[in-house]
């Protein structure tokens, strides 16, 4: 337990994976430490022992582990122990690595998916609920102000009962074989023993459904999926296509590829009501498209008054200076620091980001898609 000294301290934070060599760390690095409200003081950077150790000095960490379990026994008895661990593992060592430090007391921060099965995802969601510590899902395309100030305003009724889902998420840079070629990021990502049932339906078409149903406030209740392998040799899907129904009778597409030429990171979501619609894309993510019906379309833009108060709560800059993915990022992690801080004064956390329980349901998607396309493209319930 803390001290009263510990109220609204800087938090300290390690990291379990995302050494040299890795995307995602240093994305989770420089997102919780960009408002100075946590600093990242230790980390078990790799399995390799040379490389956690060179890239822990590289960061400038305080401590640096050879194991994620030794790295969870002592900082749990340390005074000066982490208050939470980030996970930026291969999807493999999610659920290992989740367990180890909730088992020792230490709150959770782990990037999607939660684990590569659902009977894992439903051990730690059993873990989670009788610990009662906090466990963000790195669904971080959800902390965009434009995306939230989207969320309000369809839960505000600005566009009617919805009728339409569009969302998908384009790539192309698994185009070719690049995991032959030593590519680490896509020897994983590629690989079903570390990435679990899904490929590009794991990778970034949980993304997808998450941002779905955070905007829209309605869960997927089925799908049909039709799941390709373009790359010759591939082990996983590489392109996903699929019909969904959601709650209220809203029906939707999704569509994600890592082999669409010609695309950088394209997600995009498009919602439909009775009266208004609306559209977002991550590469230009600091404008909402407004379509109310007979009117002309407005641009409703990151930083102005006239956005809610949910949006402007997730803004830094002023109108005109774009925000973009480290920011998104921040905003998460801003969100559960703030949680951290309502525990030690004995408040109830508010769980504004997604939790446990969000990382159950993605991988619930993933699951369901891949069942659906090998039975044909049949519908499935999630």
């Amino acid at each position: 337990m803390k001290s009263q000294n510990d109220i609204g301290r800087q938090q300290r934070a390690g990291i379990v994976g995302g050494g040299s060599g890795a995307f995602i760390g240093a994305v989770h690095r420089m997102a919780v430490q960009l408002d100075g409200e946590a600093t990242l003081i230790a980390g078990a950077l790799s399995s390799n022992a040379r490389i956690a150790r060179s890239s822990a000095a590289a960061w400038n960490l305080e401590r640096s582990y050879d194991s994620y379990l030794a790295m969870a026994h002592e900082e749990a008895r340390r005074d000066d122990g982490i208050d939470f661990v980030i996970i930026a593992a291969p999807n493999n060592l999610h659920y290992a690595v989740a367990r180890a430090f909730l088992e020792a007391g230490i709150h959770v921060v782990c990037e999607k998916p939660l684990a590569i099965s659902i009977e894992e995802a439903e051990n730690l969601v059993a873990l989670v609920e009788h610990s009662k510590l906090l466990f963000a899902v790195t669904y971080n395309y959800s902390g965009y102000p434009a995306v939230r100030q989207a969320q309000e305003m369809v839960r505000t009724g600005a566009l009617g009962n919805l009728r339409k889902v569009h969302v998908e998420y384009q790539q192309d840079w698994l185009m070719s074989a690049l995991e032959s070629t030593g590519n680490r990021q896509a020897s994983w990502r590629t690989d079903p023993a570390q990435a679990g049932v899904g490929g590009s339906v794991g990778d970034i078409g949980s993304h997808a459904a998450h941002l779905a149903e955070y905007v829209t406030g309605r869960r997927i209740i089925s799908l049909c999926a039709d799941l390709s392998r373009f790359v010759p040799g591939r082990r996983l899907d590489d392109d996903a296509s699929m019909l969904l129904r959601f709650e209220a009778g809203i029906r939707g597409t999704l569509s994600c590829s890592q082999i669409a030429c010609g695309e950088e990171n394209n997600l995009s979501l498009r919602v439909y009501g009775e009266r208004a619609g609306l559209e977002w894309r991550q590469q230009e993510p600091n404008t909402l498209i407004y379509k109310p019906a007979g009117k002309p379309w407005e641009l409703l833009r990151t930083g102005q008054k006239y956005l809610g108060a949910a949006a402007t709560a997730a803004t830094r800059l002023p109108a005109g200076h774009p925000e973009g993915y480290l920011e998104a990022f921040a905003v998460i992690y801003g969100d559960f620091i703030a949680d951290l801080h309502r525990l030690r004064r004995g408040v109830a956390p508010q769980r504004n980001y997604p939790t446990v329980h969000d990382g159950l349901r993605g991988l619930r998607f993933i699951t369901e898609a891949v069942e659906s396309s090998e039975r044909g493209a049949q519908w499935v319930e999630l």
